[in-house]
């Protein structure tokens, strides 16, 4: 950490310590705020998942409350996790793109476009989430994904955490044997072979919850999972595999809707597992009483990948700005506080968290920090809460997606792409799958959000896609035209096994 930010967090823990003595809950809650790699909207039973088995998650969604409409910062992890740490859009920091991406440079000749670039790390300069509680007199713990810079001073324990477990630069378990011990994990000890990574990290957060606090905490517990490599269980991949057998008559029709299906025994396996852990670690905070006084977030980094999962019914999954990349599970339980069941339609975002949490911790918040978050505490009591335009910018060619802006403002959600400058709008409250582009049929409001948009775009000086002097459009055709022809070939296969 430089000299000018310890100067600058010694200052505002001695204003905290004057100034909000007075607004301070005489006991102060802990939190436990739970990240989820990669699991979408549709992948948790209590949003319809037939398939997937989620009941700890399910539970905790009828203990607290559910938002329908929570939304992630990015289509993509490690803006996501950036936005959730500084209450920054990640336009605003410049870290729009997961951290390994291609760089502009790296561009050949297959896009018209070269992606923005953006920055390789969370600058050391921003007062993250955890350094603020940490100001406030909380015991900060970190257990999980980091992703937010490969050089080890990028890590959580020079970012606020004072412990850090298996946050290292990893978007992924890429060591060892990914999710099964010996992990080679910097930052996390091998178990005895073969054990499960949501397992051990699950272990390792409730020792932490047994120990003894002298503070109140915040614990953030980040999986790796359900992250690519897809890989499970064996006796859960069996169990699934078991259950994905069904009559002939139910295969055909999955045929008829094989873009919708949630039918993949190795990833149903990982949540499955992902839900176990989470069971695990909320019956320790029920079985040491820290459950009365403990906040609990639940939330997912970005939507679904759509190579192993569908969004249904919203549109696409991870990289893009339809609803399948943005939307997300989330959650929010505080018993007594926050009343058991409660929804919110509200549409609330991942910049919000570091202001929420700083109020229901009764300490003062700090907007030029944290300046894109506005704290729905409010709303968690039941009271009024003022909606504003929601934003994002996500300036890259990622899993198949475009570089794209979009701006949600009331039901309305304008989709702007760079390639040809085209842009979609939907009503969200009658159109929850994005099918109808209405930007035609109401070109006025078309008009005002895409102007809405341009002006936040200009207010964080958002980088842009340049165009790629590489793109060769004979060879790109020829690409696609393969493409398409394997494409073909795959679908032919997969209505034979039918």
């Amino acid at each position: 950490m430089n000299a000018n930010k310890s100067i600058l967090l010694f200052f505002i823990a001695l204003i905290w310590s004057v100034t909000s003595m007075a607004n301070k809950p005489e006991n102060q809650p802990n939190f436990l705020f739970i990240v989820v790699d990669d699991l979408g909207w549709a992948d948790v039973g209590y949003n319809g998942s037939t398939f997937y088995e989620t009941p700890n998650i399910d539970q905790l969604s009828t203990e607290g409350m559910l938002f329908t409409n929570g939304y992630v910062a990015s289509p993509m992890c490690s803006p996501t996790r950036a936005s959730i740490m500084t209450g920054k859009y990640p336009a605003r920091l410049h870290l729009t793109n997961w951290i390994g991406a291609p760089q502009p440079n790296n561009y050949k000749w297959n896009t018209i476009l070269r992606s923005a670039s953006y920055i390789k790390a969370l600058p050391l300069k921003e007062v993250t989430l955890a350094e603020s509680m940490k100001a406030g007199g909380y015991q900060t713990y970190f257990i999980g994904k980091w992703h937010l810079g490969k050089p080890e001073k990028f890590w959580p324990e020079h970012q606020g955490f004072d412990t850090n477990i298996a946050g290292c630069g990893w978007g992924a378990p890429i060591g060892g044997n990914h999710y099964f011990s010996p992990y080679g994990n910097p930052r996390l000890t091998d178990g005895p072979e073969g054990e499960h990574l949501p397992a051990r990290l699950a272990k390792e957060e409730i020792a932490f919850l047994k120990s003894e606090h002298h503070k109140p905490f915040f614990s953030y517990l980040a999986f790796y999972s359900v992250h690519s490599p897809w890989m499970g269980r064996k006796d859960l991949v069996a169990k699934y595999e078991k259950k994905e057998k069904q009559p002939d008559e139910w295969r055909q029709e999955r045929w008829i809707k094989f873009d919708k299906t949630q039918n993949n025994p190795v990833y149903a396996a990982m949540i499955e597992a992902v839900d176990i852990a989470i069971g695990n670690v909320l019956n320790t905070l029920k079985e040491t009483g820290l459950d009365k006084n403990t906040v609990v977030i639940f939330v997912s980094d970005n939507g679904g990948a759509s190579e192993v999962t569908s969004n249904d019914p919203l549109r696409a999954g991870k990289c893009f700005l339809y609803e399948g990349g943005i939307r997300v599970p989330l959650i929010v339980r505080w018993p007594g506080k926050i009343i058991a069941g409660s929804i919110t339609n509200v549409p609330v975002t991942s910049t919000d968290f570091y202001p929420t949490i700083l109020e229901m911790a009764g300490l003062p918040l700090m907007p030029e920090k944290h300046k894109d978050g506005v704290s729905f505490a409010p709303l968690l009591k039941g009271e009024k809460y003022s909606q504003r335009d929601l934003f994002w910018h996500y300036p890259h060619y990622e899993g198949g997606s475009e570089p794209a802006s979009a701006i949600r403002s009331g039901n309305w959600k304008l989709i702007e792409f760079y390639e040809g400058d085209r842009v979609e709008l939907y009503n969200l409250k009658d159109d929850i799958g994005e099918y109808h582009n209405l930007a035609l049929k109401y070109p006025e409001r078309t008009k005002i959000l895409k102007e809405k948009l341009q002006a936040w775009r200009n207010e964080v000086k958002a980088s842009e896609p340049t165009i790629n002097p590489k793109f060769d459009p004979f060879k790109t055709q020829n690409y696609q035209l393969r493409y398409m022809n394997m494409l073909k070939e795959k679908y032919s296969w997969y209505k034979a096994q039918f």
